[in-house]
């Protein structure tokens, strides 16, 4: 079942309520992985007057954060207990999760007890079930986590062009045609993400992660006519795993000859905007958000 317009406007507005309320008395914690995500988060924060609490990952969280925020403790991946006790000695009672965590580093796990009794229960580990257990934990310890796009409604695009060269209707045509496959994908809890080109899909993301996809896809398309299409899940947990674009996709997709990088329209996120729509300008990179289940990008 595909989530509609309707139901997405909905939750937009209670992340707008959400965002009224935060004042500036009020801390919110940062469970940071790698990438732009964090620092993008913590500018939006700031700006809002809300001091930031961060618990980073050493090897993923990039070191400069320690200078944005008002709190910074590193963890290794899979610290459970002492993150829950160190938001809560800071006062912490909502927290984001965001970033990504190296594929590798979930393979080579050093839990706590809490942890491995989560993993124990668990018998699916994908992204969705297992944050979705670490929320709950943290739930119980007085955490409650807060959709990941919260602030960052901005950086949402509703459907049409974004940057970059427009599609024309045989792109848009091969963006509907990507888009209900990555539907497909995403409900499976395969991957967010395709690489079409001209109705046939030529990679899958899984749990490699999207860059390797885009160089897969690119390497069979022989950079003619390629799309990258991103999804959110049908039904997808804003808290966290939500879809996101950035400058390094695009870089990936000017590599390996992906002309057009196709979104769901407010559903996916795209960060550092500004470096995103030069590199789209200067490589000539289509960047379109297609709204999900439309034969039309706008």
């Amino acid at each position: 079942m595909q989530a509609g317009e309707e139901e997405f406007s909905g939750c937009s507005a209670g992340l707008s309520r959400l965002n009224r309320v935060v004042s500036a008395e009020h801390t919110i914690g940062i469970i940071a992985g790698r990438g732009i995500f964090p620092a993008t988060f913590v500018e939006a924060a700031r700006k809002r007057g809300v001091r930031v609490v961060m618990a980073a990952f050493k090897g993923e969280t990039e070191p400069r954060l320690e200078q944005e925020v008002e709190v910074l403790e590193w963890f290794r991946v899979g610290q459970l207990v002492k993150m829950i006790k160190f938001f809560q000695r800071e006062g912490v009672t909502e927290c984001v999760m965001i970033g990504q965590i190296s594929p590798d580093r979930l393979f080579d796990l050093r839990p706590d007890l809490r942890l491995i009794g989560i993993l124990a229960r668990l018998k699916e580990r994908n992204a969705e079930s297992l944050f979705g257990a670490v929320a709950d934990e943290l739930a119980k310890g007085g955490i409650t986590v807060l959709p990941s796009t919260t602030f960052l409604e901005e950086n949402l695009p509703g459907p049409g062009p974004v940057c970059g060269p427009g599609l024309n209707e045989a792109g848009i045509e091969d963006a509907a045609f990507g888009m209900r496959i990555a539907k497909e994908v995403s409900n499976l809890d395969i991957g967010q993400s395709v690489v079409v080109r001209e109705g046939t899909v030529l990679a899958v993301e899984a749990f490699e992660g999207t860059n390797k996809c885009i160089r897969r896809g690119g390497e069979l398309g022989k950079g003619k006519k390629v799309k990258l299409v991103k999804v959110a899940k049908p039904e997808q947990d804003l808290r966290f795993d939500v879809p996101v674009v950035g400058p390094h996709t695009i870089q990936a997709c000017k590599e390996a000859g992906v002309s057009a990088v196709v979104i769901e329209a407010r559903r996916t996120l795209v960060l550092g905007m500004e470096e995103v729509k030069s590199l789209c300008e200067e490589h000539g990179i289509s960047l379109h958000a297609h709204e999900s289940g439309s034969s039309e990008g706008a």
